[in-house]
């Protein structure tokens, strides 16, 4: 059974395509990634989907409701945490909790809030202004508000962006513990070691989904081959790497190169030819989901443009 099935989502802001025929499904109970880079289109499927815009193509249905006539039920069953902190700053945990209870009509709204707060480890902060809490306390406020009114599904845009590495992987915990009692989650991110604690991924680049699957799916259906560099003068290796035959990449990690291409007896060549020229060491190595977005972007064409 799939929380969100959509096909051909499309959504235009004037004369630019946002959206350019989007088809996903995810599970329920999943933890889907949703990655690609700025300005890709990601937070307005993420909107079409959770019913705060309606789509100029396509169809699709978010907990077995239509996306296009049910977005009132779709809100009422989906947690939507955005980019943004979008709390009342001035007022306390716990006051912008009661506002958001409220707005759900939950009852008994005192029971509800301390039930929330304690399961969120922010009983003890309750009184604390929403403005003067870190980043890591602000996301925990951001997603105890989510999850109050109990959702079925909880779509996060970029929960983690400016979080510690600590608190970023409390956050993540909670999620797991989450899916484990049956949530389904679609959370966009840019940190590979995120979209790697997924159980499957979805890369959009410029409004099109360019890959679906679990990571190593997607790695292993771009075709892509590493050679990884060191022992010698690896920045003299990289000058001359650079736009040879077969090369799609070149990127210096510490003391040594990781060189991919999509055209492995190509990129063999090169490497080969540059490591007799410069007295490094080569090596093949394993292709990184990094090395695979990076490829991917390569390829895009900037739908803004």
């Amino acid at each position: 059974m799939n929380a969100i099935e959509v096909s051909g989502l499309v959504k235009r802001f004037g004369d630019k395509t946002v959206v350019d025929h989007v088809s996903m499904q995810v599970a329920e109970g999943e933890i889907s990634g949703f990655l690609g880079p700025n300005g890709s289109g990601k937070t307005t499927t993420i909107r079409v989907m959770c019913g705060l815009l309606t789509p100029d193509g396509g169809e699709g249905r978010v907990l077995g409701h239509d996306i296009r006539t049910d977005g009132l039920r779709i809100k009422r069953e989906v947690g939507y945490m955005t980019q943004k902190f979008s709390f009342y700053e001035d007022l306390s945990i716990e006051e912008n909790l009661y506002f958001v209870a409220r707005l759900y009509d939950l009852a008994p709204v005192g029971a509800v809030v301390r039930d929330t707060l304690e399961d969120l480890g922010l009983f003890s902060r309750r009184k604390q202004l929403a403005g003067t809490l870190s980043g890591g306390w602000k996301q925990r406020l951001a997603l105890a508000a989510c999850i109050m009114h109990k959702p079925k599904l909880l779509l996060l845009d970029e929960p983690t962006a400016g979080v510690d590495p600590k608190a970023r992987r409390e956050f993540w915990d909670e999620i797991h513990l989450r899916a484990r009692s049956g949530l389904t989650v679609l959370v966009s991110t840019h940190y590979m070691d995120e979209a790697e604690r997924c159980h499957r991924i979805h890369y959009i680049s410029y409004g099109k989904l360019l890959a679906s699957g679990t990571v190593p799916e997607v790695i292993r259906d771009a075709a892509l081959t590493t050679f990884i560099l060191d022992g010698g003068d690896t920045a003299a290796a990289a000058q001359k790497l650079l736009g040879m035959d077969g090369v799609d990449q070149v990127a210096p990690f510490g003391l040594s190169l990781h060189v991919v291409g999509h055209d492995r007896e190509a990129l063999k060549r090169a490497v080969e030819q540059v490591a007799g020229e410069t007295g490094v060491h080569c090596r093949e190595g394993s292709t990184s989901l990094e090395d695979v977005f990076i490829q991917f972007m390569g390829k895009s064409t900037d739908n803004m443009a």
